[in-house]
Parts: C-alpha cells; structure tokens; sequence
C-alpha cells in the first residue's frame, strides 16, 4: 500500500477523488474562494438515500483543504455530504497583504462574515443535519460566528480551535496593546515572526509542531510543490492585532456562555500553538460542549496525527454526531432570525 494511503481504506491523501469535485463561490462583495464537494451519494447504504447530512469544514491559518482529504473522504464514505472550502486570502483563494505569502486580513469580522455568507448558501443547497466543523483558526471564527448569533448549526465540531494562544501568560489586554503599537509603529501587513533563515522555505523544526506523523506532514509539503500558490508563511501584525481583539470577544462574560448548539472540541496539552487551556475553559463555559482531550501523543494537527491518535478522534467526532446530529434529524435548512438573514 502506498505511503500516502489509509491503511483501513485506501485513501490516497495526495489526489482529488474523482468523486470530489473544486469550483468557486463568491463572497457578498463578489471575492471568489475555492470549494471542493463531495456528492450526497455514497456506496453507505445506511439509509434509502446514502445520506447522513452534510458537513462544512473550515480549515486553519495559512491552511489549505487539500490536508484534511484523508478525513474529508471518510466522513463522506461515512454517509456524509461535505464541503470544505478555503478562507479569503489562504490557498488558492487570493492575497490580501503586499506580497505572496504573508496572511493578512483587516479584521477577522470579514472572515466570519464570508463563513455566515456561505453558511446560508449551503445549507440551502444540501440536505440536513447540518454540521460545521473547523481546525484551529476555523475553529475560533466558528465560535465567533455563534457567539455573533449569525447562524445556529446542528452541530458542531472543531479540531484544536484557536480560541486561545499558546504564549507567555501575560494578561491579553497587555499583549493586545503590544499589537496595537507595533501596528503604529511600522506597516501593519509585515510579516510578525520569521519565517526561516531561507525565505520561503518551511522551517525545520515545525513538523514538530504539527504531528507525529511524517508521511502526513510530508503530504502538505507535496501539495504546496504542486500547487504553489497555496504556500503561505507568517501572519501580519495587523492579523495579530485583530486575533486578540477577536479572542477578547469570546472572554465577554456571557459570550460563549449564550451558545445553544452542542459543540464538541478535541485539543491537546501538548499542543504548542493554541491554547489547550482556553479550550477546556470554553466547554465549561458552553451549555452542550464536550471534550476529547489528548496529551503528548498529538501535536497541534490531531487530524493528521498518527492512526491511534486520530482513529480515537474520528470515533469521537463520530459518536457525537450519532448522539446530537442523528439522520433521522429533521432535514430542513436550518432558519435564521431576521437579523442575521440580513447580515446585520
């Protein structure tokens, strides 16, 4: 079997099934994002129709969905419909700063609006339950959205969600106010950290960042050779500045608090990039949140981490979705209040 293949099912992670298909979707404004669709028929016969419901996946910072296919695929031979799209300016989705690969954005607001603007769109064009589902920075626009109130999902689920930094535990008004000044101070699309000694070439030592796993890790670095364009180095310091004004918001009392839907997160201590803690404080703080929780077997990526790490984290995502997105689950698209149908 291939290295780049799912031991259990043959899923070659460095090619589009055939089943899938890309296109494009344009937000309110008219900016064009990639999309990759994974069609309701399936060979699952669970059901009379092979449908499950449908499942939205948002990847993370400087991330692309070609990653996640391995987990997309299975979802989708599980009986789900899917969809995963990229982030305005991420992957094949276009720039938003002066160069090629710095992430930029000039709020996170605009992020959240483009995923309500889809959100609508799609569930209007795909059968229910209907679950959203993110990685890391997705994660954290996904908790803005509801505490936003911009729309109610069935279900959701989010694989190490940025909903807090791993950093110096300094108090974040500080660090937010050490973002507002290098933002006065120089040009607000520049690059806030290295990104090697070699411009535009991966550190080594990020690999230990993200998995255990290295033909999984060395997928993402096949797909950037072969599709360029969807390379992406550091953040802005206006991404930064903007990021802890969003995670502020999440620490509003009440904020998280106010979210109905059931939401289950999996993060791990080890993780070095978000924060495991704010992750286990938001369950606590959500009405129907659970946790699945890893130590030093998993890395920042747990989709991508090691079979026994991630088979344990898709049986997890699994029997949630049994327990508060089950099939026989009313099918209709999911109803907005009036504001958010609105945009406001």
């Amino acid at each position: 079997m291939a290295h780049n293949a799912n031991r259990n099912g043959g899923i070659d992670r460095r090619s589009i099934p055939p089943h899938a298909a890309e296109s494009t979707w344009s937000a309110a404004d008219g900016h064009s994002l990639r999309r990759i669709d994974w069609p309701g028929d399936t060979s699952n016969d669970a059901d009379e129709t092979g449908l499950r419901g449908s499942i939205l996946f948002m990847p993370g910072r400087g991330d692309t969905y070609e990653k996640y296919l391995e987990s997309l695929e299975e979802w989708h031979r599980d009986g789900w419909r899917v969809t995963a799209s990229d982030w305005r300016g991420q992957a094949g989705s276009g720039r938003l700063g002066k160069d090629a690969v710095t992430g930029h954005i000039d709020d996170f607001t605009t992020w959240v609006d483009d995923l309500a603007h889809f959100w609508q769109q799609w569930i209007d064009e795909t059968p229910g339950p209907h679950v959203l589902a993110g990685h890391s920075m997705g994660g954290h626009l996904i908790m803005r959205a509801l505490v936003d109130k911009r729309f109610a999902p069935d279900a959701v689920f989010l694989s190490a969600p940025m909903l807090g930094l791993s950093g110096p535990p300094l108090p974040m008004a500080f660090l937010h106010g050490v973002a507002k000044m290098m933002n006065a101070v120089g040009e607000p699309t520049r690059q806030a950290w290295k990104w090697s000694e070699k411009p535009g070439e991966v550190p080594a030592s990020r690999s230990s960042l993200l998995t255990h796993d290295g033909d999984r890790y060395d997928d993402e670095l096949w797909w950037r050779n072969q599709r360029p364009e969807l390379v992406m180095g550091p953040a802005s310091w206006r991404w930064v500045e903007r990021a802890y004004a969003s995670w502020r918001r999440l620490e509003e009392p009440g904020a998280i608090e106010a979210v109905q839907t059931p939401v289950y997160i999996v993060s791990t201590s080890s993780d070095k990039l978000v924060s495991h803690d704010a992750n286990v404080r938001a369950v606590s703080r959500l009405p129907n949140g659970r946790l699945l929780e890893f130590g030093e077997e998993a890395h920042h990526e747990i989709l991508r981490e090691v079979d026994a790490v991630r088979d344990r984290m898709m049986q997890g995502i699994a029997a949630f979705l049994d327990d508060v997105a089950p099939k026989n689950a009313a099918s209709q698209p999911t109803r907005l209040s009036p504001s958010v149908a609105f945009g406001e």
